[in-house]
């Protein structure tokens, strides 16, 4: 059951957020600005996710957690340009 959620949490990041916003208060206690949360979610959803998951257990940002961290954000910003590399391979 955990892989079928992460499976879920990396295919619809977005989607993930958007229900955790609206039926829990777990976001809000790791955002004290809506402005980060909306940033997050448009920009980097995944990191989003595991940054409030961090706060929320209050585990140190340091060690294995910042790897996992840094990780998220590679995930992220992979996304955001792995189209435009293939594209250009292309040619």
């Amino acid at each position: 059951m955990p892989c079928l959620l992460l499976i879920i949490v990396l295919a619809f990041p977005r989607v993930v957020l958007a229900l955790m916003f609206l039926l829990t208060n777990y976001l809000q206690r790791a955002y004290a600005s809506l402005l980060i949360l909306v940033l997050g979610f448009l920009f980097l959803p995944i990191t989003t996710i595991v940054y409030a998951w961090l706060v929320n257990s209050h585990l140190a940002l340091a060690g294995v957690n910042l790897l996992i961290l840094i990780i998220a954000v590679v995930i992220d910003v992979g996304g955001l340009g792995g189209g435009e590399w293939h594209r250009r391979s292309r040619w």
